[in-house]
């Protein structure tokens, strides 16, 4: 599940429709993934302690950006498209970081067909982000139909399950965050919510300027499962919780409509964060963030400050080669 958290973080960080340039960020294995419109840029901190980029352009699906456009349906659409792009991302960081470079050349050799992999790496992403929402959605119905005896009306067992759902996201967040491996990734992700945050508040992307922003930003995918577990409960509560399998059968065919209302929800407190009272709306999620995410070193925020220095020299390459394209003579 700590790679759906990952991947989803970045795909929620696009919503601010009243900027012209909206980036969104990944944490990898030893380093920073971050995307604009069209392009995706993965900056990962080698064994020699060189940094290796990974560009992944945006591929225009004409259907796919369409139904992108309608209101909670574009969220899901969004969420299986950032799993599917962000497991390449996360596939290059952990094939590349601990690889020592005069090995590069044998290593490539052994590669398999370039498209079949990426094939495959795409449709895992998209496979687990599923697994991990049906276990994280149906673990919890269990647990609560354990306390029927004792807690048998349909509210009571409806926030029953919103408990047993949060309490198992914040331990596992926790106990996954003790591992050595996952801690770092976590402070890749504070490292991409620092440069974000710089770079929103128009300061020169240094080491010293992005130290000194906030490792919490309210477009985190973290505060996007949180809304999850609230949306839940609050759509629960108008399905019956028995029989059982009725019940289990409701979880499964709600969880499109809780991620897109959730999406929405994300959406909406992120527009009011400026606006005070209104601001405290994504609080919640800035809270759990202090979980997902850990200070970084200054080695972690240069791979980041890299990584997003990146992006933005392609898209500039991008928009030149566009503005002087000959016209076409008729």
């Amino acid at each position: 599940m700590h790679t759906v958290l990952i991947q989803i973080n970045r795909l929620v960080k696009k919503m601010d429709n009243k900027k012209a340039n909206v980036y969104g960020g990944q944490a990898v294995i030893e380093g920073v993934m971050f995307g604009g419109k069209n392009q995706t840029v993965t900056a990962v901190r080698r064994k020699d302690s060189s940094i290796e980029y990974f560009y992944l352009p945006r591929k225009e699906r004409p259907a796919l950006q369409a139904l992108k456009k309608i209101p909670f349906l574009r969220g899901i659409i969004a969420i299986l498209e950032a799993s599917a792009n962000g497991s390449q991302h996360l596939n290059f960081s952990s094939e590349r970081y601990e690889v020592d470079p005069e090995d590069d050349e044998k290593i490539k050799e052994e590669r398999v067909s370039k498209t079949t992999m990426v094939l495959g790496i795409a449709t895992l992403g998209v496979l687990s982000f599923i697994f991990g929402k049906f276990v994280f959605t149906l673990v919890p119905v269990f647990l609560a139909a354990l306390f029927k005896p004792i807690i048998s009306n349909d509210i009571g067992q409806v926030l029953l399950e919103g408990l047993f759902k949060l309490i198992l996201l914040l331990c596992y967040i926790y106990f996954v965050s003790l591992t050595p491996l996952i801690k770092r990734v976590f402070q890749y992700h504070g490292a991409e919510h620092k440069v974000i945050n710089a770079f929103e508040n128009n300061l020169e992307l240094t080491v010293e300027n992005v130290q000194s922003q906030s490792r919490l930003h309210y477009r985190c995918g973290s505060s996007f499962i949180l809304f999850t577990v609230v949306i839940g409960v609050i759509i629960y509560l108008f399905v019956p919780t028995t029989p059982l399998w009725l019940r289990i059968v409701d979880r499964i065919a709600l969880i499109p409509v809780v991620l897109g209302i959730s999406f929405e929800v994300l959406q909406f407190t992120n527009k009011l964060r400026n606006i005070p009272v209104l601001r405290y709306l994504g609080y919640p999620g800035l809270w759990l963030q202090l979980l997902t995410t850990k200070e970084p070193a200054d080695d972690q925020v240069e791979v980041a400050i890299a990584s997003f220095k990146e992006l933005l020299q392609v898209e500039k390459k991008e928009k030149d080669i566009s503005v002087e394209a000959p016209e076409m003579s008729m």
